[in-house]
């Protein structure tokens, strides 16, 4: 259990204590469930009203916020923020291996860096870089003339391809799959023709990929995922995309192969976004978005239609089949209004 004084986190968080500096705190709650010991937040003054009630130790808050509380409190412009910085400060997950494990395979031209952590079943082929720091989960597979960068985190099953590049200080769940081939095929009177995928894919630093995700090589230039991106679970990148730094892309949405998306770019969930076009920076598409063109200007984007009862799904259903009869009876009308 990971254990600081309020003086000692909100030197870490950059917040103002108010309250006693020397009460100490050992793991984040939620509020309704905070009790001694437990450290919460408030960033929506709409539940402020749960602050008299809160049993936290402290309560990380706004200053506005700050007189209401009636336990200590860190004060901080952005309390969200804190939470996440005081949540790696308290953080208790383990590593994804320790040590060398003594059934991980190591082929001999492999370079292993100081400090690296390989788990248990794990393969590293022939002249793969391990860099220094770096944690290869049990059973992941890194394919020939990889390099995984300083303190990258690959957590159980990751399969990482050959010549894929992993940057530093990234973090990969489990049953990530990393350069599996593009869909590329060629069709020869009907018969399916292989294309062999000669690019890679190269990501940059700090970036997170969540679990079951799959990003495809490149067919013959790379894959490239900047730094600074974030990708949830489930997620399927194609031959080819290109994805700018600071962009986040929430589980179960599908890229189409060589589309480019900007830099800080908001990808909802379960959105699909089509081949081949460009994203410009700073777009956010909401949950479902389904993207057929490209986009050139910054924004919010949505398409889809929002949950109904089925009753009124079904009436609108019927007049969507309608619409291009109605359209041009709409036609004949403005024409005669026209005339």
């Amino acid at each position: 259990m990971s254990r600081i004084t309020l003086a000692e986190l909100a030197e870490k968080l950059d917040a103002t204590v108010h309250g006693d500096g020397s009460v100490v705190v050992h793991s984040i709650a939620s509020m309704s469930k905070a009790k001694e010991g437990d450290i919460t937040f408030l960033s929506d003054a709409k539940y402020r009203k749960h602050l008299v009630e809160c049993q936290a130790s402290a309560v990380i808050v706004k200053e506005a916020d700050v007189e209401f509380c009636q336990s200590n409190a860190l004060i901080m412009r952005d309390p969200y923020l804190g939470f996440a910085l005081a949540a790696q400060a308290l953080d208790t997950t383990p590593a994804p291996a320790s040590d060398i494990a003594p059934s991980a395979y190591i082929a001999d031209d492999a370079i292993i860096g100081e400090g690296v952590a390989i788990g248990h079943n794990a393969v590293i082929e022939s002249k793969a870089v391990i860099a220094d720091g770096a944690m290869i989960g049990a059973g992941c597979f890194i394919g020939k003339e990889a390099k995984i960068g300083k303190n990258t985190k690959l957590w159980a099953n990751v399969s990482v391809y050959h010549r894929v590049e992993i940057g530093e200080a990234c973090l990969v769940q489990s049953g990530t799959v990393i350069g599996s081939d593009g869909f590329g095929y060629a069709n020869d009177r009907g018969t399916w023709v292989k294309i062999p995928q000669l690019g890679s894919v190269i990501i940059g630093d700090n970036v997170e990929i969540g679990a079951n995700t799959t990003i495809d090589r490149g067919a013959i230039d790379d894959t490239v995922i900047e730094s600074n991106v974030i990708i949830d679970n489930q997620i399927q990148i194609a031959h080819n995309v290109q994805i700018g730094s600071g962009s986040a892309m929430a589980g179960g949405t599908i890229v189409a192969g060589s589309t480019k998306i900007g830099k800080h770019c908001i990808i909802g969930g379960g959105s699909v976004i089509n081949g081949h076009i460009e994203i410009t920076d700073g777009v956010t598409i909401t949950g479902m978005g389904m993207v057929m063109r490209a986009i050139d200007e910054k924004g919010m984007y949505s398409s889809g239609i929002p949950l109904q009862t089925n009753k009124e799904w079904r009436k609108t259903a019927a007049r969507v089949h309608k619409i291009d009869e109605m359209n041009k009876r709409l036609k004949v009308v403005e024409k005669k209004l026209v005339d």
